[in-house]
């Protein structure tokens, strides 16, 4: 439907010689056409509106500035007219002399430096003291101080004068208060303080305001008193007044702003299009802009989620990712083969999840609790269960999952398969126990000459005291011969059971046991080494001495564990000593009590060459030995030992020469139980010696 010729768009069209829109279209053209009047009617709006509210905001601005001025002023005198009402009431108690008066009034003055002066009359109207210290009289004061001088010693209150310059001279306009004291009906004096009204002014009246506004003091018929101008005079178009509420004195506080009205610019309109067609290029090339770096960074967005999503893929480590209430959020494909479920099945699942072993929900349990929570163990070690029902041990590393903010959202977890660690253990703990065996059988046999020799003197003694016992029996005994006879087996007794003890001391040391701890003295424990030991030195002509401290505690101990210690030490020791001369081949074994008497100090001390410190660096390393056939596994048992009891074992040098090997044991009742000893190192008697640089 066209529109008819009356509408003015029809005649507009007609005028510019174009078609006649349709109505549909004139709409379409109707509408832009009033967002722009609106639109102009905006920008002329809107410059009178910000006129007008300025001025309303300064208006307002000004009258809040000017009751803070006033109620600052009048803050200001209340404290000073409190000041001063106090005072009268002491002169007038006979609290204050003269002198302590005029200090004072003196520090009042100091103080507050819009009072000009304070002076005190008596009675009879003669001045008392002034803090000018000049000749005062009721003279100087003007007719209006005077008057309310009266006036106040009628009415027994303290009372403003009205503001007046001092008689007889072109001064400034003085305010006086006037303060009566009375001792009790009787009156006795007036406290009189001067203030110089422009001194008010100046003093009580911010810097700032001052620069802003005029600032007036008039009197009730509207008479500049005083005036502080210090940006110059006001314009007269934002103003305000407020009393000053001074009991006496008719005052007013008058403020006019040095501001004028707000000016329109006069090119505000063309400045505003100029302004909002910039405004509009530059949001649109800003627009521009942004759609470009929007699908650029989608773009490599894209790129990196595909790679992210190519190495997660490709990981063997499996990955987790959980909320702070422990439901899982991602999964990557390597846990979902690791545990043979889909990962549509765990994203958004809750405990307990399916692949818990039912066994270990315990410990399951306890580590989502720790989740809920906000605290995780950050590696620990668990099973978990195939869908198939096959158990299979992980190693998981967690660690809080944060977002670009800084905010953690949850936790994430890195899930390690370890099978085939756990296999690769396994084989090495086999490993293990073959070399300890290995060792064992290498340190028999290189004790087995010294122990063929040792046995073989018992052994020859037994058989010659059986052969002349027989003899004697063959050929007939008497009195005499009967004790030959008894002495001659009391003897091949006392060598079988040396052989015995050599046998059994060496049966112990190579015997495999489980750790057993019980009461233990050290000389039960010198003395059960000692074959082995006398074995050992013997072959070295090495001399053994034993220094045994008296009242030693028993320790609470495994005593083959402390036996093969004391076999190792021993034994590296009487090494350390064949190049060294005869006479300094004395092995001492020392024991004692320990400083804080809470345990047993045993030393065992060489005097070989010592130990170089490239080698003490490294002397309890496993697999570390300066001697060919040695194994290098003997120091490293024995350090273990010991700790397994709850001492320590270190070595120092000897200061006459050699080495210094000392352990400590807690005492029995001193000693706390200690964690199982590595497994395959302290379970067998294992005799590999860790030697010094002799070895």
């Amino acid at each position: 439907m066209n529109l008819t010729p009356f509408t003015p768009l029809h005649r507009l069209f007609r005028r510019l010689g174009a078609a006649v829109p349709s109505r549909r279209q004139a709409w379409r053209w109707l509408l832009p056409i009033l967002l722009v009047f609106l639109f102009l009617s905006t920008l002329l709006w809107l410059p009178w509106q910000t006129q007008r509210m300025e001025s309303n905001e300064r208006q307002e601005q000004l009258i809040a500035d000017t009751l803070w001025v006033e109620q600052t002023i009048r803050f200001q005198l209340g404290r000073n007219e409190e000041n001063l009402r106090l005072l009268a009431s002491e002169v007038a108690s006979g609290y204050l002399n003269e002198r302590r008066l005029r200090d004072r009034l003196v520090a009042l003055t100091r103080n507050n430096r819009e009072l000009t002066r304070i002076a005190q009359f008596d009675d009879q109207g003669e001045a008392v003291l002034s803090t000018d210290d000049g000749t005062l009289t009721v003279a100087d004061y003007s007719f209006q101080s005077r008057a309310t001088w009266q006036l106040a010693r009628e009415t027994r209150a303290p009372r403003y004068s009205q503001p007046a310059p001092p008689p007889g001279l072109a001064g400034p306009m003085m305010l006086d208060y006037h303060v009566p004291i009375f001792s009790g009906d009787r009156y006795v004096g007036m406290l009189i303080a001067s203030y110089s009204v422009a001194s008010i002014l100046a003093e009580m009246v911010p810097w700032w305001f001052a620069q802003d506004n005029e600032i007036t003091v008039v009197d009730q018929d509207d008479n500049v008193i005083e005036r502080r101008a210090a940006g110059g005079p006001g314009r007269g178009v934002y103003t305000h007044r407020r009393a000053l509420d001074l009991p006496g004195a008719n005052l007013t506080l008058r403020t006019d702003s040095v501001k004028g009205q707000p000016k329109l610019l006069p090119s505000l309109l063309v400045g505003s299009v100029i302004v909002l067609s910039i405004g509009l290029l530059w949001s649109l090339w800003a627009l521009w802009r942004d759609i470009n770096r929007r699908l650029a960074a989608e773009g490599a967005l894209r790129e990196q989620v595909a790679f992210r999503t190519a190495m997660e893929n490709s990981l063997m480590t499996g990955l987790r990712a959980r909320d702070l209430n422990g439901r899982i959020t991602y999964v990557n494909p390597a846990f979902c083969q690791m545990v043979g479920i889909p990962a549509e099945e765990l994203v958004g699942k809750s405990p307990p999840m399916p692949y818990w072993a039912p066994e270990a929900m315990d410990e399951y349990q306890q580590r989502f609790t720790q989740v809920l929570a906000g605290t995780v163990t950050p590696q620990f070690e668990t099973i978990f269960l195939r869908s198939s029902g096959e158990r299979f041990p992980v190693l998981i590393f967690e660690s809080p999952l944060v977002d670009d903010s800084g905010r953690q959202t949850g936790w994430m977890g890195s899930i390690l398969d370890i099978s085939d660690r756990k296999q690769v253990e396994d084989l090495n703990r086999r490993q293990q126990e073959k070399l300890e065996a290995s060792a064992r059988l290498a340190t028999m046999g290189e004790i087995a000459s010294t122990l063929a020799h040792e046995l073989n003197q018992p052994l020859a003694a037994i058989s010659s005291y059986a052969t002349g016992a027989l003899n004697m029996l063959s050929s007939g005994a008497d009195g005499g011969r009967l004790d030959l006879l008894r002495a001659a087996l009391e003897k091949a007794s006392s060598q079988a059971q040396r052989a015995g003890q050599i046998i059994r001391s060496v049966h112990t040391f190579v015997k495999r046991r489980e750790p057993t701890r019980e009461p233990v003295t050290v000389n039960a424990l010198f003395d059960s080494v000692a074959p082995l030991v006398e074995l050992q030195a013997n072959q070295f002509f090495v001399v053994i001495q034993t220094e045994i401290a008296q009242g030693l505690p028993k320790v609470l101990a495994d005593r083959v564990m402390l036996e093969q210690v004391l076999l190792n030490l021993t034994r590296n020791g009487i090494e350390a000593m064949q190049k060294v001369a005869p006479e300094r081949r004395v092995l001492r074994m020392v024991a004692r009590a320990s400083a804080d008497g809470a345990g047993v100090v045993i030393e065992i001390i060489d005097r070989g060459h010592g130990i170089p410190p490239d080698v003490a660096e490294r002397l309890f390393s496993p697999f570390f030995s300066t001697k060919a056939e040695g194994m290098g596994m003997g120091l490293k048992i024995c350090r273990t030992a010991v700790e397994f009891h709850g001492g320590t074992l270190i070595h120092e040098d000897n200061p006459g020469g050699g080495t210094v090997f000392r352990f400590t044991l807690p005492a029995e009742g001193h000693a706390a139980v200690p964690a199982a000893p590595d497994s395959g190192i302290i379970g067998g008697r294992d005799t590999a010696n860790q030697s010094r640089t002799h070895q």
